[in-house]
């Protein structure tokens, strides 16, 4: 195929966009801006690397969420708050994680999915109700924590990752997903 043939291939499918495929892809741009927007705002602040590379892999997810570009931004996003994030939890930190969470729920609906498709709303609604979970359970957890750490009580590591591990398997039933073999 020529160059000149894939681009004609690629305007085709554009024209073709179906409006779940936008929905989904718009989700990601907002929650890519606000995962990069509020760690720059916070008293914390970020590397100043973060926004040079996010900004690109950013527009790189939107546009191609099936490649490495929405693992790379993630990466960059949650290295950049380890790197200088203080050690108790605000939220800055509770709403980076939540745009972490959506933008990751996104990307992966997208990427199961040609960018011409007609997604019908029953497709939708069964993506939604597990990422509005994910995104409450972030608080959720993070409240929980911060509970925990206060009171000094010991193996509250454990305590955060079994929050995280109920969260997840929370997630898991909500989306439908088995146990066993079909």
């Amino acid at each position: 195929m020529t160059g000149a043939e894939r681009v004609t291939l690629w305007l085709a499918q554009l024209r073709d966009i179906g409006r779940g495929v936008l929905v989904a892809r718009a989700v990601i741009a907002v929650a890519g801006v606000v995962a990069v927007v509020v760690p720059g705002m916070a008293g914390w602040d970020q590397l100043d690397l973060v926004p040079m590379l996010a900004a690109p892999l950013l527009l790189a997810t939107v546009l191609l969420p099936d490649s490495l570009a929405g693992v790379v931004f993630l990466l960059t996003v949650t290295i950049g708050w380890l790197v200088r994030a203080p050690a108790e939890i605000s939220w800055e930190l509770v709403v980076t994680a939540m745009a972490v969470v959506v933008l990751h729920l996104a990307t992966a609906f997208a990427a199961q999915l040609p960018s011409y498709v007609r997604i019908e709303g029953r497709a939708l609604r069964r993506w939604v109700l597990p990422g509005a979970i994910a995104v409450l359970a972030a608080p959720v957890i993070a409240l929980a924590a911060a509970l925990v750490r206060g009171a000094d009580v010991p193996g509250s590591l454990l305590v955060t990752v079994g929050a995280l591990v109920l969260a997840t398997v929370t997630v898991w039933f909500a989306a439908g997903q088995r146990v066993g073999r079909d």
